[in-house]
């Protein structure tokens, strides 16, 4: 798994052999660690409001990320421990030019300390008044222990600690250094003030994904001189926007990693495969799904989400039960990370990529990003990718082996969204429009305004369905279901 060197990070912040190590110009890293008061913070808490904005799920191809509003926002940072805890609340922001789910409030308490990261929160389905549980966030450890250097503080000290270059740029310095295989970089103005701290952290759809946080308009809160507006940008928009309320230093600080989560290891990738349809395959087996439909001569996969990881297992259990047909083409339903994630890794095999127009010039850029960080096969082979792409909808195959494609008019989810059509096997392919829970599982008081569209697309494209294959979910849902879902009545039999 791959993680940030949190152990090294400890020992970089808990450092007190701060003399004699410097640069030629550390007397200005040390005049900003005395103004910042990071020569003696042994602990960061800073509180505000303002925006969150979910990375990865542009609802336009190489859009902004969707907005939150942030009504609290508390992190406590121990910079001896490498820890952090983050709280949030949140709701996603109304937008009138798109019919989204009505918001509802999100609370996120996450953790990281002695490199575990977990969030705290209630099971999925669970009452009210249940306990809330740790679980763990693997993947969350690197982004979680560069945002406690991604404070002046923090910064300052790792600079100190870490006999940083430092570099006369004008009005201040150019301040960096390297932390395991991580580049860190600030800038200190003439007031000794940090303006902006970058790294770069791996995405599997961006490669080296820059993040930066940039810090304005500092004041005195209660003898702490801090920011009062924080910026975060990854990925090339904001991921955060924070008005500061308080800040103080080197008050009580509590961290404990749960029993569950020191214990905790990353569960093997387990791909399940069930045949739905005359040659089509449903391959499940965690959160996100794909469906492998058998030509005659090869075989067409529907999504490859997450990451390279999940996309070996799914060629893995291929090669299994339909050994010697190679995978010749993937249709991606959309260009939102979790959905695609795993696709440079049949580009590595020399699968065709089919995708909605707009998301073809957007995966060539992200695809060119650099990838030291973490190099898959696709930075290796450094093949070029193949597209098929379509505008509204398109047609694979003949006769039995027929795939049809549609974009779903109208979503609010995603502009690219794609509804699959298998018209042999009468089965529906989609994401993120209608997630099929269990069959005793209550509809929504409220019909989710995602199912609905993908209902009206299906009536308007005059689709014959009996089945629908979520790419998440925990079943194969019937037409039916879905009616019930959105509160429609079922249709005459």
């Amino acid at each position: 798994m791959r993680r940030f060197s949190a152990i090294s990070l400890i020992a970089l912040l808990a450092s007190t052999s701060l003399g004699g190590a410097f640069a030629a110009n550390a007397a200005s890293l040390e005049a900003a660690a005395e103004k910042l008061g990071a020569d003696s913070a042994r602990t960061l808490e800073f509180s505000g409001a303002g925006h969150w904005f979910q990375f990865g799920q542009a609802p336009v191809p190489g859009g902004p990320w969707p907005q939150f509003d942030v009504s609290r926002y508390t992190a406590t940072i121990d910079f001896g421990a490498g820890a952090e805890h983050v709280q949030i609340a949140r709701l996603q922001t109304v937008d009138p030019a798109r019919a989204r789910p009505a918001p509802v409030e999100q609370k996120v308490d996450a953790w990281l300390d002695e490199g575990k990261a977990w969030n705290v929160g209630l099971p999925p389905n669970a009452a009210p008044d249940a306990a809330p549980v740790a679980t763990p966030a693997f993947a969350a450890v690197e982004e979680r222990s560069a945002e406690i250097l991604a404070t002046p503080q923090g910064f300052v000290k790792a600079a100190l600690a870490h006999q940083a270059r430092v570099e006369p740029v004008s009005d201040g310095l150019k301040v960096s250094f390297a932390l395991g295989k991580h580049k860190f970089e600030g800038r200190i103005d003439a007031e000794n003030r940090v303006e902006w701290v970058r790294t770069w952290i791996d995405t599997p759809v961006l490669g080296d994904t820059l993040v930066e946080t940039k810090f304005k308009d500092y004041k005195d809160f209660g003898g702490v001189l801090f920011p009062a507006e924080i910026t975060r940008e990854e990925g090339g928009y904001p991921v955060l926007r924070l008005g500061v309320a308080s800040a103080k230093l080197n008050g009580p600080a509590s961290f404990a990693v749960p029993e569950n989560i020191a214990s905790a290891q990353p569960a093997p990738i387990n791909v399940k495969c069930d045949k739905i349809g005359d040659n089509v395959l449903y391959l499940t087996g965690g959160t996100h799904h794909s469906i492998a439909v058998i030509e005659k001569d090869h075989i067409v996969l529907i999504e490859a989400p997450l990451n390279e990881e999940r996309s070996l297992a799914v060629i893995k259990k291929l090669s299994e039960v339909v050994p010697g047909k190679p995978i010749a083409a993937v249709i991606n339903s959309h260009v939102h990370f979790d959905h695609s994630g795993g696709l440079r890794t049949f580009v590595d095999l020399g699968a065709t990529i089919v995708a909605q127009e707009q998301d073809k010039p957007y995966y060539e850029k992200a695809w060119a990003n650099p990838r030291e960080l973490n190099p898959d096969l696709l930075a290796v082979s450094k093949k070029p990718a193949k597209f098929l792409t379509y505008k509204d909808e398109l047609k694979l195959g003949e006769g039995d082996g027929e795939i049809r494609i549609y974009r779903l008019a109208g979503s609010g989810h995603s502009d690219d969204l794609a509804l699959i059509y298998l018209p042999q096997s009468k089965i529906a392919i989609e994401a993120d429009a209608y997630t099929p829970a269990a069959v005793d599982a209550p509809a929504p008081k409220t019909p989710n305004p995602y199912a609905v569209n993908l209902y009206e697309n299906i009536q308007k494209l005059n689709l014959d369905v009996e089945k629908i294959a979520g790419l998440h979910g925990v079943r194969v849902a019937t037409l039916d279901d879905l009616r019930a879902y959105i509160g429609q009545k079922q249709a005459a039999r």
